[in-house]
């Protein structure tokens, strides 16, 4: 239910800001991109949290827009299938966490899926889209790397210690201790391999990002207003 009212929120957003761009006192001009922000995240670094709150906070703190700041995490998945009119059970092919290399490499041999470079440039050019109609906060799948050259966008990275990423991913999930760290490692491993595969960088290199925050350290709600008037200030 909450991923429906989740994807719901998305599309809401999509339609005001396709209304804007139609508005005759605006047609006679280029449309100047709107400001945007990726979000890059360890495995229980508190994306998923850190994520919905900054799209609060920048409604509250930012200048006023036509539609509100909006989360494009596990949406980001329908919103390509719907972009490329994909069957739906294409969604588990498309993570940037989930699907094991190996997997991968059978499936396309067997026919079973489209080539996962397919995927990836489709998930690309809806990624680009939505970074340029701006208000948007994209989670993962390389978000960071594929609006690099738009200076429309604000780069960041959470990190933390292994053990207490494994701790808010026993409380997070509701998971055993066994489970949280063969989450993580798993998880971590995927979106190191992810960004290798398709786009030949490191993951953690810091220079990627405008900002690294590192959670440990600085609670979800400062990070929060730290990264939103980092952010402000960026796109003034």
């Amino acid at each position: 239910m909450h991923g429906r009212s989740s994807f719901e929120k998305c599309r809401s957003y999509i339609m005001a800001q396709m209304e804007t761009c139609g508005e005759p006192e605006r047609s006679s001009r280029a449309p100047r991109s709107g400001p945007a922000i990726t979000l890059s995240r360890q495995a229980g670094s508190g994306g998923h949290t850190i994520a919905g709150k900054l799209a609060s906070y920048l409604d509250q703190h930012g200048p006023p827009g036509n539609c509100p700041w909006t989360v494009f995490d596990r949406e980001l998945v329908q919103k390509v299938l719907e972009d490329h009119h994909l069957p739906k059970d294409f969604a588990r092919f498309i993570p940037e966490d989930r699907r094991p290399y190996f997997d991968e490499i059978v499936e396309e041999v067997l026919g079973l899926h489209p080539p996962s470079w397919t995927l990836v440039r489709q998930v690309t050019e809806t990624i680009l889209n939505l970074a340029e109609l701006g208000r948007v906060i994209l989670v993962g799948r390389g978000s960071h790397l594929i609006t690099a050259r738009m200076p429309n966008v604000f780069h960041v990275r959470l990190i933390g210690s292994l053990e207490q990423r494994i701790v808010h991913v026993m409380e997070f999930y509701q998971l055993t201790r066994t489970a949280a760290v063969e989450f993580v490692r798993k998880t971590d491993r995927a979106r190191v391999a992810y960004l290798k595969k398709h786009f030949q960088t490191d993951i953690d290199d810091d220079l990627q990002y405008h900002l690294v925050v590192n959670t440990d350290r600085i609670p979800y709600a400062d990070a929060v207003e730290l990264i939103g008037a980092a952010a402000l200030r960026h796109f003034m």
